[in-house]
């Protein structure tokens, strides 16, 4: 493998959203446990911990939908999305 196929691949790993979104997402549902367990100490923060999952499956969703079209070959998807 010489250095440009190095490069593009170390590119396409880092630019790949998964790791992301799934990371976010777990981040979000640790803090919501945290919050449960703590009592009513931080309850006020239950209702940005749940909007975070929210948001990350909404995101999931969305890159799903995006790939799928992009595999489809549909005009309107994003490129890239392998």
């Amino acid at each position: 493998m010489n250095e440009a196929e190095t490069v593009a691949a170390d590119v396409r790993r880092l630019a790949d959203p998964r790791v992301a979104l799934t990371v976010g997402t777990a981040a979000w549902v640790i803090a919501t446990v945290a919050v449960l367990l703590s009592g009513d100490r931080w309850s006020g923060a239950l209702p940005v911990c749940v909007a975070g999952i929210i948001v990350g499956l909404l995101g999931t969703g969305l890159f799903l939908i995006q790939r799928a079209a992009s595999r489809r070959g549909s005009r309107g998807a994003q490129v890239g999305l392998d």
